[in-house]
């Protein structure tokens, strides 16, 4: 349980485990796909921000409150995978605000994959192609008939939908000549401008048709590796890294349907026996959003969300260091996954963080305990399954302090795991 709460959220204390556990794991999986009402969420109300674009430099102050938003709700939701799916389709269609300059957009893009992110997969891919933030990011809002841009084309067939090795060069310019003629309008939407667009016939994968953006989306998700591809996806982040066994990829797909339910695969990826079984235990590194919002709730820590927070400059900081800020990906492709995350500056960095949650969380059901059962208190705090005997040693030599124990657990390999 405290297994499948680590991977459909951001982790879980022990408390929130045994409730888990009394209830059973498939009413759990139940209520964690639900669409019961948050009051976290609630409590987090998204900015107003203007759907303008700087073409300048942005708005750092608008910067702030946008990661800083974001980073209270994860922390604030009693419905976590809501967000955890959120962060997931995030790095799928990896977008950056150093690229786009508008907190707008970008907001605009985060609450589109949070509305359209649980159902038919069709509905949130059509929704990115003609997303503002996505469009300036691939630069598809200059795309014209006299003059194709590849960008949004290929990212669409090779991140996005299909894979790489599923579509030729051909395809790729083929599907440029479908996208042609969006810009952004005035009220910061997009509008398709006829004159600029190539109503010609195309051909891409081998059919010919007078594709537009919406028939050619429809079509990439027609072809049998997309499903496949989009299960893989999923599996990757949320499963077990490397290439997804064939028997698991063939009940997603199969709970993918023709309808391209994604909560119904996670349905059947958080069910799988594959899953549930030890090899997939603590098999994905997790990533720095999800370590630092998993503390934060760990130690209900509220944070102060505004512009010129002290709590927002922390979390920056402490989330540059790891290498991982939402809102801005490297690339396209996304964030890197696994032991990327665990480098020797990274360690230092959780370090300097954790000291800084230590100092604003609530440390009483350690400090509660006694000397000899801290260390169970604060697995159980953390929801950490059990420590290997090295790292119990090394806790056990700061049990007098409960500060430095939650510190230094908070280092520990059990908890970088998921």
């Amino acid at each position: 349980m405290a297994h499948l709460l680590r991977r459909a959220g951001f982790g879980a204390n022990g408390a929130e485990i045994d409730a888990a556990v009394k209830a059973g794991y498939q009413a759990t999986v139940g209520a964690l796909l639900g669409a019961a009402g948050d009051a976290g969420a609630a409590a987090t109300p998204a900015p107003d921000f203007p759907l303008v674009k700087d073409p300048k430099k942005g708005n750092a102050q608008q910067d702030y409150e946008l990661v800083g938003w974001w980073l209270a709700r994860m922390a604030a939701v009693t419905q976590p995978l809501v967000e955890k799916r959120t962060f997931f389709w995030h790095g799928h269609f990896a977008t950056s605000l150093q690229k786009v300059k508008s907190v707008g957009f970008m907001l605009k893009q985060n609450q589109t994959m949070r509305s359209l992110g649980g159902g038919d997969f069709s509905l949130l891919a059509h929704a990115m192609v003609r997303d503002p933030a996505m469009m300036l990011w691939l630069d598809s809002a200059g795309n014209t008939l006299k003059a194709p841009n590849e960008n949004l084309a290929r990212e669409l067939m090779e991140l996005f939908t299909l894979g790489v090795g599923n579509y030729s060069e051909t395809d790729v310019r083929e599907a440029a000549r479908a996208l042609t003629g969006w810009r952004l309008g005035p009220d910061g939407g997009s509008n398709l401008v006829p004159k600029l667009h190539d109503g010609t016939a195309k051909t891409v994968l081998g059919k010919s048709a007078n594709f537009d953006d919406a028939s050619l989306v429809d079509w990439l998700l027609q072809q049998p590796a997309s499903a496949a591809f989009v299960a893989a996806r999923a599996w990757n982040r949320l499963g077990m890294p490397g290439a997804i066994p064939g028997d698991v990829s063939g009940r997603l797909q199969a709970a993918y349907g023709a309808q391209r339910d994604f909560n119904a695969l996670l349905r059947a990826l958080f069910l799988d026996p594959v899953f549930t079984g030890s090899q997939a235990r603590y098999a994905l590194v997790k990533q720095p959003t999800e370590y630092v919002v998993g503390v934060l709730r760990a130690l209900k820590i509220k944070i102060d969300a505004s512009s010129g927070s002290k709590d927002v400059a922390a979390l920056r900081t402490a989330l540059t260091g790891l290498g991982q800020i939402p809102f801005y990906p490297p690339n396209v492709g996304g964030w890197p996954e696994g032991t990327a995350w665990l480098t020797t500056a990274a360690a230092q960095t959780r370090f300097v963080f954790a000291e800084w949650a230590v100092g604003k969380g609530d440390l009483s059901q350690v400090a509660g305990a006694s000397p000899s059962m801290r260390i169970d208190a604060v697995a159980h705090l953390l929801g950490v399954d059990g420590y290997s005997d090295r790292t119990a040693g090394a806790l056990r030599e700061v049990v007098a302090d409960p500060k430095q124990l939650v510190t230094l657990a908070l280092l520990a390999p059990e908890y970088l795991v998921n």
